[in-house]
């Protein structure tokens, strides 16, 4: 069983799949924003974001990826954003599809702020849309990405609108125990019964 867990940055997803986890040792939660810092360490992906963006985008002396630079690049175009993509998605993709028929027996949570560009969104038995007051995430953001409120704001004009309507569940999240009881709902209901 997949189940697909999407939500702007700082809602809680990550915290929403721990509370899914605890309930159970058949479910793994793959996240997949590591997958998408670990492609940038890859030699062919690393090559390829410096002849597409410049070597401003690296940190010459260690020969990795400056996240921020490229970022200030990307979360302010949508073009740009397409081309990193374009770069990084196969390797990501490759890495998901074995992550998942090797976990085939488990039900795998996928969360990702992008899972409704993917096929995944598709594949997955359940859709979770996770949803946070915009201080909250503000204030989540900030505080585990160790960027400022300017930098914020960008990436959360530049992110995707969600439609509740496409989503099985909603959660929204404050990190109360009545999200605790909606998880443990949403498990009852939908995961255990399968």
């Amino acid at each position: 069983m997949i189940v697909c867990i999407v939500g702007k940055s700082g809602s809680g997803k990550s915290y929403i799949c721990k509370l899914f986890e605890n309930m159970s040792n058949n479910i793994i939660h793959l996240d997949i924003d590591n997958i998408s810092h670990d492609v940038l360490t890859y030699p062919e992906v690393y090559n390829n974001l410096i002849n597409t963006f410049g070597k401003s985008v690296s940190n010459s002396n260690s020969k990795t990826i400056n996240r921020r630079a490229l970022g200030n690049i990307v979360f302010n175009s949508e073009k740009e954003m397409n081309k990193l993509t374009r770069i990084t998605w196969p390797c990501m993709q490759s890495i998901i599809d074995n992550f998942i028929y090797k976990h085939y027996n488990n039900i795998i949570l996928l969360d990702w702020q992008l899972l409704l560009n993917t096929k995944y969104y598709y594949l997955s038995d359940i859709k979770i849309l996770v949803e946070s007051p915009i201080e909250l995430r503000k204030r989540m953001t900030i505080l585990r990405d160790n960027i400022n409120e300017e930098l914020f704001e960008i990436r959360d004009k530049s992110s995707f609108e969600f439609n509740s309507n496409e989503f099985d569940y909603i959660i929204n999240n404050d990190y109360s125990n009545q999200v605790k009881e909606k998880v443990k709902e949403i498990y009852d209901k939908s995961i255990i019964s399968r």
